[in-house]
């Protein structure tokens, strides 16, 4: 297999509806190098939060196989996949979900203190993510005391703190105003591309999509790339 961080093989996926079976992907395939932001575009009901889902280890694929880092994941188990997880995969969603009771420094050494990293090792590399996104004057802050662009930068920090070579986020700026959400994406996508960091990125707004480095669309249960975000 190549190198990239994720590849897609034939994947398919059907969810069954009483007697019936609905078709949601069929024969998709993707490639995601290191260092690459793909968008994802597609209607609501499309097929994107399936393909995350898959992508993320956290859904099997009816058909075709998941890659990730060049190792086929879509067999193992459930131990198996919580670890490429963990170790390997960063999950930004439309939601923050922080822990309430934890301030932003602590939600985001959370992933490193399950992974068994040092807690003295685990604030330093939080520290560094959440002034890296100009968080550096909240690390003690509460979520309820956070705005929502805040929190959801303590989120993308959070999902990068285990240094994963993937992240796969769900419309990552759908829950902020349109001023707050050109910050928080500028700021997703320099911290991503400082990390070098492959990325699958579902949105619904067509200017954050292209300038991403490529777009794909889930159209009639298939992906299309976008030819004009070919170079």
């Amino acid at each position: 297999m190549s190198d990239a961080v994720l590849k897609l093989v034939d994947v398919g996926r059907v969810f069954s509806q009483g007697h019936e079976d609905l078709l949601v992907l069929d024969h998709v395939a993707l490639e995601i190098a290191p260092g690459e932001i793909v968008a994802l575009l597609g209607q609501s009901g499309s097929g994107k939060s399936t393909l995350l889902q898959i992508a993320g280890l956290l859904e099997p694929p009816t058909t075709g196989s998941v890659w990730i880092t060049g190792v086929d994941c879509s067999n193992s188990n459930d131990s198996k996949r919580t670890e490429v997880r963990r170790n390997q995969i960063g999950f930004v969603y439309q939601f923050h979900h922080l822990l309430p009771e934890f301030s932003a420094l602590e939600n985001v050494m959370m992933p490193n203190l399950i992974a068994g990293v040092p807690k003295s090792l685990a604030r330093e590399k939080g520290t560094k993510l959440l002034t890296r996104m100009g968080l550096q004057d909240r690390l003690s802050h509460r979520p309820a005391k956070l705005s929502g662009g805040e929190q959801q930068r303590v989120a993308i920090a959070r999902a990068l703190a285990n240094d994963p070579v993937l992240l796969l986020a769900d419309e990552p700026t759908g829950n902020l105003d349109e001023q707050t959400a050109e910050l928080v994406f500028q700021q997703f996508l320099d911290l991503v591309r400082d990390q070098n960091v492959g990325a699958l990125v579902a949105t619904h707004n067509t200017e954050l999509a292209a300038r991403m480095d490529r777009v794909i669309h889930v159209r009639d249960h298939h992906l299309i790339e976008d030819e004009s975000s070919i170079s």
